[in-house]
């Protein structure tokens, strides 16, 4: 991770095609095409390596979440319970539809808690959002009876862990619906782009019509399309595709990397007395793109990370004062600043973040540093990382007894 590191040959046949063509659009424009149509070779290829029937490429990885609810008829008022611990994107693509979204604990696995979500269920409730963050999921059995038990729909959030797997299925198509992200920096990538993965076939058709503007792709002439439903621009280009296109034929020579990398680190660090390791769902398989990993307490794992930096691990993230990821440092959502009006229902619905109680989320990811795993490192670099890490680690530890 990310997959611009071994940027090579296909991605830039594949870009060339589309250059040739002159055509950047996705849609339209048959006969200048040359045979070439980008997004949808990936949608299919997308299909069939995450084992489902239906895939949506759109603009990025927060238009995928926002084109994955309202494919399902999420809107004003309803309820969407996710973690604490995500991108910013997860609220935002819930507060764009009008929706609420309600933010419970993650536990041990640095994901959502499932009695958390239990706690949360309210007659308002329509879907359970769990965030594959760092490579690893959430306990997709445990969710998956709740939204069942419940009636409730479980929308994937896996743009930061494509390629891992649970229960021998992929990420992404273990709920009703699943979405990656495609930007710069994921383990594949279009440059901006991302996708929607569904076996609905309504969600399937939603999907495609609302990232278009609405229109029904009925038939070759656009002119000649109707609009079933409003919908917006979402659409990715031809040439972000032909990146993700050589890309994702790439995936599984990617994870093959990030895993032996990341177990040259995990090894040389997983045995050291006052670190424990992420935990894994049962059934479970990361993509393997960080080493997440907790110390004892906070003030250890701050100054931990601090000294892994300073002696040359980058990509070395604490993310409990990160302003992206967690939501100590979410003011705008927390303070309900906006451009423009909020819609009632999301003021109204929303609690107030300022107060709650989110002291499980803190001791976890206080506590916790995850460690990027990087696919250029030559074995030297990784053994050389390994050492620092253990050196680093051991020091820190001994200092605090």
């Amino acid at each position: 991770m990310p997959g611009f590191e071994l940027f090579g040959d296909e991605e830039r046949k594949h870009v060339n095609d589309v250059l040739e063509s002159g055509v950047l659009m996705r849609y339209g424009f048959d006969g200048m095409r040359n045979g070439h149509w980008k997004a949808v070779e990936l949608e299919k290829a997308i299909s069939k390596r995450m084992e489902v029937a239906h895939t949506q490429l759109v603009s990025s990885g927060t238009s995928a979440l926002t084109i994955a609810l309202a494919s399902a008829g999420i809107g004003a008022g309803d309820e969407v319970i996710m973690p604490t611990f995500t991108f910013v994107a997860s609220f935002e693509s819930i507060i764009a539809l009008g929706a609420v979204p309600v933010l419970v604990d993650i536990d041990d696995t640095l994901t959502i808690d499932p009695k958390k979500v239990e706690e949360a269920i309210t007659a308002k409730t329509k879907v359970v959002m769990p965030v594959h963050m760092c490579g690893s999921m959430a306990n997709l059995k445990a969710l998956k009876d709740i939204c069942e038990a419940n009636g409730l729909l479980l929308l994937e959030d896996a743009c930061q862990a494509i390629g891992g797997s649970y229960k021998g299925k992929p990420l992404g198509s273990y709920g009703d619906l699943g979405c990656f992200s495609f930007d710069y920096v994921k383990t594949i990538t279009c440059g901006e782009g991302g996708a929607v993965i569904t076996n609905n076939e309504n969600y399937a058709t939603n999907a495609d019509h609302y990232s278009d503007h609405g229109h029904n792709h009925v038939g070759k002439d656009r002119g000649a399309e109707t609009h079933p439903f409003l919908g917006y621009n979402y659409r990715i280009s031809e040439l972000n595709a032909a990146v993700g296109l050589a890309q994702i034929n790439r995936l599984d020579d990617f994870l093959v990397i990030q895993k032996k990398n990341y177990t040259v680190l995990r090894e040389a660090i997983e045995t050291i007395s006052g670190i424990t390791m992420r935990t894994v769902p049962d059934g479970g398989e990361e993509n393997y793109s960080f080493l997440s990993f907790f110390m004892n307490d906070e003030e250890t794992a701050r100054a931990t990370q601090k000294e892994l930096v300073a002696n040359g691990v980058d990509g070395c993230f604490y993310w409990f004062d990160n302003n992206w990821h967690y939501i100590k440092k979410w003011e705008h959502l927390k303070d309900l600043k906006s451009l423009g009006k909020l819609p009632e229902e999301v003021i109204k619905g929303l609690p107030d973040y300022n107060s709650q109680d989110f002291s499980q989320s803190d001791q976890w990811l206080g506590r916790n540093i995850s460690v990027l795993i990087k696919l250029s490192w030559t074995d030297e670099e990784v053994n050389e990382r390994a050492q620092k890490m253990k050196q680093v680690l051991s020091g820190v530890l001994l200092e605090t007894k």
